[in-house]
């Protein structure tokens, strides 16, 4: 599988987790992830998600399937649409991704947004755009010859 951080973008399996108490805010966060998900151009081998927040995350169903998906290499990290869904705080965050590194995986929070998607025809025009306001002019015929 390959090896992309989890900024970074390529076929990277992941699995879509979120818990909510309602039907609507579990498809809210589903939809969610996969668009930061595909944004990113991360494959959604798995969504899975629980009814029940009040459960210790270990204890619950969804989140087993994916700490079994993850240990069995079909997924590489994990993509929840806010924090709130897998832990209490930040520092609780953290320290969740920090034990799902130490497994091979990663996890990643969709609220902290998604990148624009840019065609090449777009970013070279940006590109170019940033260069001539630099200075630099890179496009070929650009320049005319002084004929004196």
């Amino acid at each position: 599988m390959p090896i992309n951080p989890p900024g970074g973008l390529g076929h990277v399996p992941v699995a879509v987790y979120s818990c909510a108490t309602t039907s609507t805010a579990l498809g809210e966060s589903e939809e969610r992830g996969r668009y930061y998900a595909e944004a990113r151009h991360w494959h959604v081998a798995g969504v899975w998600s629980d009814p029940a927040p009040s459960l210790p995350l270990m204890e619950r169903p969804g989140w087993q399937a994916v700490t079994a998906a993850l240990s069995a290499g079909m997924i590489r990290g994990v993509v929840v649409s806010g924090l709130t869904h897998v832990a209490a705080d930040a520092a609780q965050f953290a320290a969740l991704g920090v034990l799902l590194r130490d497994r091979g995986g990663f996890l990643a929070d969709a609220s902290s947004g998604t990148p624009t998607r840019r065609t090449p025809g777009q970013a070279r025009r940006r590109r170019d755009i940033a260069d001539a306001a630099s200075g630099w002019f890179t496009q070929t015929g650009t320049y005319e010859e002084d004929g004196s």
